[in-house]
């Protein structure tokens, strides 16, 4: 990979690093994807460096220094690729872990950034491959790198700070799960300790498929709106993961080669404020605003405390 100079982004910020994007994190289908992404050209391969790129940005947080990373981590295997929750996983034959949280706009890559001057970290590989390099890029640098230990592993899927994947969940625990919180469902759907990997945007979308309120309290929904949710969420997500997640206006997310994503194309609801609803092709999707957070859905399509009729969806799906 050619690195060009550098140009600073002075205290970070300039108009790439900090214009606001507080709806551009990637979820679920973006991080399943890095690791789809990834994981042909690692697992199975030694690490031989880990090191920063040379980045006059704000720093992410690598934890713990990169020198005991090295320690740690080359001469290692990486066992196993693999995403919990927002997050990638990168096992090592030690035990240890690479946990990386992209956040708002890091992206896992093997290939032409998006520039060169936001390249945070690479982890090189022995032999000689099409890849042989996997870099850590984030924009913004509120990304996270960390090297946990198996039982530090364990501790982040079972210490409570995260709920079961998104794409794990049954129905049953749907229903147990929103039974403790009487938060507005869309609300209640972007705590991570409640369920892992949904964020705002798939959120809506997943709510509409479902034709529920975003408003409706978490705990008054009937078991069939709760399965509804359920078979909505994995209709979506598994749509999304299968046009490698959502490129939105901006260009943030990319996938491991520096390509667009394809389900922004499918977006029923998000971002979509005043435009004809393209379920009911009657009403204008609304815009509110929900913990700090801009939610979309159709007045028609999700009323709020009347009972909506199931819509069969392209390949046949009933929800």
């Amino acid at each position: 990979m050619l690195i060009v100079p550098f140009s600073p982004c002075i205290g970070c910020g300039c108009s790439r690093c900090c214009r606001d994007e507080t709806d551009t994190m990637p979820e679920l289908p973006e991080v399943e994807t890095m690791v789809r992404g990834i994981r042909p050209f690692v697992e199975g391969r030694m690490l031989v460096a880990v090191c920063a790129c040379d980045c006059d940005c704000r720093p992410i947080s690598i934890k713990p220094s990169l020198k005991q990373i090295a320690q740690r981590a080359v001469g290692r295997r990486v066992a196993a690729v693999r995403r919990i929750a927002k997050r990638v996983v990168l096992e090592l034959d030690s035990g240890d872990a690479f946990v990386i949280e992209p956040r708002m706009t890091g992206l896992m890559l093997l290939h032409d950034p998006p520039d060169p001057e936001h390249l945070r970290i690479e982890w090189r590989f022995d032999g000689r491959r099409e890849f042989n390099s996997v870099w850590f890029w984030d924009r913004r640098g509120l990304g996270t790198v960390r090297l946990l230990s198996a039982d530090e592993l364990a501790m982040l899927t079972t210490g409570g700070l995260l709920g079961p994947d998104a794409l794990a969940m049954t129905a049953i625990d749907w229903r147990e799960r929103c039974a403790q919180t009487r938060r507005p469902i869309k609300v209640a759907m972007l705590d991570q300790r409640l369920v892992g990997g949904i964020g705002n945007l798939y959120a809506s979308e997943i709510l509409h498929v479902a034709c529920i309120h975003p408003a409706v309290p978490a705990a008054r929904l009937t078991k069939p709106q709760v399965e509804r949710i359920h078979a909505a969420t994995r209709h979506v997500l598994e749509d999304a993961i299968l046009h490698e997640g959502s490129t939105l206006g901006d260009g943030t997310y990319r996938n491991v080669l520096n390509q667009d994503g394809g389900y922004q194309n499918s977006h029923r609801v998000y971002d979509r404020a005043d435009e004809i609803c393209p379920t009911c092709s009657e009403a204008q999707v609304v815009r509110i605003v929900q913990a700090q957070r801009s939610t979309f859905f159709c007045p028609l399509c999700q009323r709020q405390g009347k009972t909506t009729k199931t819509r069969r969806l392209k390949g046949g799906h009933e929800l």
